[in-house]
């Protein structure tokens, strides 16, 4: 039996409980195109993932956030699988250009999709200067560079905002350069201290943002071209952490707090 039938079937097994029944729901009218249950050890699996590299200069130095990290590649104290889960960790240490470092995973070209579900079960890092995300980016950039091709962000968080978790999404309309993203919030206080699920499901004419199987943001196509609407191309994924910047260290990064870690316990995509 293929692997991912394997792993279809084992969810479904699974997945019983009122707690999970509007998840159940959700997913029934998909079937799981790709996944990692991080049930190995060592690396993150080079078939499924990808790394961006460095401090993103010369083109735009700090990511375009002005972040204080520099992403490594292969390196097992920012990326590693054990015990079930992906760990992204990040450090406080001299390395290349940067006195921080952490991992920025991409499944780019080894996981491409254009509509569908995108789940992902994680446990946050915590303090001031941690900025985790799970977030999607265009593949091919066919309407243009940032935002106009743009930009799904499942999950962010602030560490100095503790309490809650965001989503947001960013096209040449709405981008927070001009203060017109669109972007939702929910309350979830301990975000930093267990696994809760956080997920998308996109369709021809919406986007839908779940934590726990509760939707708390929607974007919809307004039919006004790819300026609003550039969500009819293949997207990636993206996992990390940031270290400050211009959101996640708007009050600065406390020095103390390092090392801080994502745990990831599966990544599961579903198409009808």
């Amino acid at each position: 039996m293929h692997l991912l039938t394997l792993i279809s079937a084992w969810i479904s097994l699974t997945m019983t409980g009122t707690s999970l029944l509007g998840e159940v729901n959700s997913t029934a009218k998909y079937q799981l195109v790709w996944a990692d249950e991080f049930q190995y050890e060592g690396l993150p699996d080079s078939t499924r993932w990808g790394y961006d590299l460095g401090d993103g200069c010369p083109n735009v130095c700090g990511w375009g956030n002005n972040e204080l990290q520099y992403y490594t590649q292969s390196r097992a104290e920012n990326a590693r699988v054990e015990n079930g889960n992906l760990i992204i960790e990040a450090h406080r240490e001299a390395f290349g250009s940067r006195q921080y470092t952490s991992a920025r995973l991409v499944s780019k070209h080894k996981g491409d999709w254009k509509y569908g579900k995108i789940e992902v079960r994680a446990k946050l890092p915590s303090g001031r200067g941690v900025w985790p995300a799970i977030w999607m980016l265009p593949t091919g950039w066919e309407y243009g560079g940032w935002p106009s091709s743009g930009e799904i962000d499942i999950m962010e968080y602030v560490g100095y905002e503790p309490d809650s978790v965001f989503a947001a999404v960013h096209t040449k309309s709405y981008n927070h350069n001009i203060g017109t993203q669109s972007a939702g919030r929910i309350l979830l206080t301990d975000a930093h201290q267990k696994f809760h699920r956080y997920a998308l499901e996109w369709t021809e004419a919406r986007l839908d943002f779940y934590v726990d199987g509760k939707r708390y943001h929607s974007f919809t196509d307004e039919k006004n071209g790819f300026e609003v609407w550039p969500f009819d191309k293949a997207f990636h994924l993206l996992l990390n952490i940031a270290v400050g910047g211009n959101w996640g260290g708007k009050k600065g990064v406390d020095d103390s707090i390092w090392p801080q870690r994502m745990e990831v316990d599966y990544v599961r995509v579903y198409q009808k």
